[in-house]
């Protein structure tokens, strides 16, 4: 059975422009990504979002507005073994609320979606950002 993971692609912003929060994880490869996590059993895939946010970041969903139709799944392999990661898109209500690191990651960083697309070097990430970009210019500008 998939490993399965869920979390948001936050965005916020700044003078006009729309940035996306990465975190630089604090092992392996220390690669970046939106925060997310793990599926706990019993939990609901949103659930998990909102838990994983609220550890990983230090947002809670009152920072949040949640666009539960901008949603995506992303599915590859981890070490041989199947995982599908859920990611909605997330908007920081207020821009300046700081980001509360965990153990878990090393870094953050809020990025234009060239740079972000520069810093995921996964390709589905990348067409993730693309996306969710996209749904911002057409729904939310």
């Amino acid at each position: 059975m998939a490993c399965r993971a869920s979390g948001f692609v936050i965005f916020r912003r700044i003078q006009g422009a729309i940035e996306y929060l990465l975190m630089q994880v604090s092992y392996g490869e220390h690669h970046w990504t939106p925060p997310k996590g793990h599926v706990d059993p019993g939990e609901s895939d949103m659930e998990t979002a909102l838990r994983e946010t609220e550890e990983e970041a230090g947002f809670i969903a009152s920072d949040l507005k949640i666009f539960n139709d901008a949603k995506q799944e992303l599915k590859y392999e981890v070490k041989g073994k199947p995982k599908i990661v859920v990611y909605w898109l997330a908007e920081l209500l207020n821009p300046d609320k700081p980001v509360r690191l965990s153990h878990e990651h090393q870094a953050f960083k809020w990025l234009p979606l060239e740079e972000a697309c520069s810093v995921a070097k996964y390709e589905d990430m990348q067409k993730m950002l693309k996306y969710f970009n996209d749904y911002i210019l057409k729904n939310l500008s």
